[in-house]
């Protein structure tokens, strides 16, 4: 590749610029600048050659005009192998430009500004420089585009070994960096506009906690072996900045689709929690969930409720990984584990257990959609964030719970809103006793829960995700020793199964909100 021998500089994040002109004027490169650019390298003792110089055309219109100029555009558009195009230059004087430097106007920094004025908003809507960079990646294999102070370094150390030129793969790349940088620039104006209507000349944010417009967009995190089976192919999209996608693994074998999947279950019902709490998952529903006092006790209380199941299961905490729960968990063999963090001694006993592995999570802020795709297109909801408030729900039996049915009742509830529909949870407070998950019919969730259940059930209490459509499941679970229902209510027999629930002795809380989870 030639050597480059002009570029042409205009920032606004000017982080690391200073460095990286007195680097390209190391290899005699003429650099060309405008406004605070020229004047920031100037100060910097880099010899500056204004591109109004190059135009025979002042800045004007407030900046909005410098480098939108045929003697600008030519420079950098001009295919060197053309010779139509080289004579075009030099028959008007355009100085052929090897490399362009710009970064955007930081629109959504302002776009996140509260009460901003929809004039300065527009203010902050780049125009001549999506314009340079996508001129320049346009004609990648003669102009470098350089959009990130990251990539500074690497271009010197190249320029260096390759006698002030970069190679084509670098051009390229870089040209593929810059292409993004422009969609998601112009993806960012679209959608923050698209929240804003124009009312009588006024213009107001449009109030909705669902988006105009749903743009998935996300970069190749990592391909995965396969998916859901071994025929189907897979990778996570994702920019990793939290939640499970954006977790470190700390160690273990390759993560796959189905792992992910069951992290992500048992990281959302671990938040659930302000105690310490644990979860185990298998195949996206909880064999085991409780919350105590200290973490181990919390996981020991969780593999109680089904330790078949356990086997082979992925797990979350809400806190560090102590030692304690460590010496507990390396007595069965588990898939993977998501946690805040782990102590050093925790990370040294599962180290034992080479393949297992163990994802260091560092935020666990819910996202506020959930998003699943059908054929032909997306569903999208808010997500399910609902908290019971006891003062809230109403007792609908003769008898009201108990104080210790209430804490068992408020439990089984968070955990319920985590198992798939038609979803039955038996508990005690602070722990699952048995589940009964993905029946088609309600009865059928009961009877599965009491069939699974390795602890007693006497004493205990049963949370439902939806109303029950007839007293059978009320009946059903009174057999087992159930003492207190919790449900959403709603149903046309709630009258038959409250009266199902007080002759049999039952406390009955209805909460008003349902928790499907398909």
């Amino acid at each position: 590749m030639p050597k480059i021998q002009r570029a042409l500089i205009s920032l606004t994040d000017k982080s690391g610029i200073a460095e990286f002109a007195r680097g390209l004027q190391g290899f005699g490169v003429e650099i060309l600048s405008t406004g605070g650019t020229a004047r920031l390298l100037r100060d910097s003792g880099v010899a500056v050659r204004d591109v109004a110089e190059v135009t025979g055309f002042p800045e004007m219109l407030d900046g909005r005009v410098k480098t939108i100029h045929p003697r600008i555009a030519g420079g950098v558009l001009a295919i060197r192998s053309n010779p139509e195009h080289m004579r075009a230059l030099q028959e008007h004087g355009i100085p052929p430009i090897d490399m362009v430097v710009v970064n955007l106007y930081a629109f959504e920094k302002a776009a996140a500004k509260e009460g901003i004025e929809m004039a300065e908003l527009i203010e902050n809507i780049d125009i001549g420089g999506p314009t340079l960079i996508r001129a320049a990646a346009k004609n990648y294999q003669d102009v470098a585009v350089v959009i990130s102070p990251e990539d500074y370094a690497g271009i010197l150390e190249e320029m260096k070994a390759g006698g002030g030129s970069l190679s084509p793969a670098t051009h390229w790349r870089l040209a593929q960096k810059a292409f993004r940088l422009t969609a998601d620039y112009d993806r960012a104006i679209s959608l923050r506009l698209a929240s804003i209507a124009c009312v009588d000349g006024r213009f107001e944010d449009v109030k909705s906690e669902l988006p105009p417009w749903l743009d998935l967009r996300a970069p190749l995190a990592q391909a995965l072996r396969y998916g859901e089976n071994p025929h189907q192919a897979a990778a996570l999209y994702s920019d990793r900045r939290r939640g499970i996608a954006g977790a470190e693994q700390l160690q273990g074998k390759e993560l796959s689709y189905n792992n992910l999947v069951d992290l992500d279950a048992a990281w959302q019902l671990v938040q659930e929690f302000d105690s310490p709490a644990s979860a185990i998952i298998k195949h996206t529903n909880p064999c085991g969930c409780a919350e105590a006092e200290s973490q181990a006790e919390s996981y020991r209380k969780a593999f109680e409720c089904d330790p078949v199941s356990a086997f082979g299961g992925v797990l979350a905490f809400n806190r560090p990984l102590e030692e304690e729960t460590a010496l507990e968990i390396s007595k069965t063999f588990i898939e993977a584990i998501a946690a805040p963090n782990y102590s050093a001694k925790a990370l040294a006993i599962l180290a034992a257990k080479k393949n297992l592995r163990l994802l260091k999570v560092a935020d666990g802020t819910p996202d506020p959609l959930v998003v699943k795709s059908i054929s032909g297109g997306y569903l999208v909801q808010t997500a399910d964030l609902h908290r019971l408030d006891r003062t809230a729900a109403q007792v609908k039996t003769e008898r009201a719970p108990t104080e210790l049915e209430w804490a068992a009742l408020e439990f089984g509830w968070k955990v319920c809103k985590h198992v798939k529909s038609n979803a039955i949870v038996f508990a005690r407070p602070g722990q699952t006793v048995a589940v009964g998950a993905g029946q088609m019919s309600r009865v059928d969730s009961v009877k599965v829960a009491a069939m699974k259940a390795q602890l007693p059930l006497q004493g205990a209490v049963m949370a439902s995700d939806a109303f029950f459509p007839f007293p059978d499941g009320v009946e059903e679970a009174a057999r087992h020793g159930i003492t207190a229902v919790i449900q959403p209510g709603g149903s046309v027999k709630d009258a038959e199964v409250i009266a199902a629930a007080n002759r049999l002795g039952l406390a009955m809380v209805f909460t008003g909100v349902r928790h499907f989870r398909h």
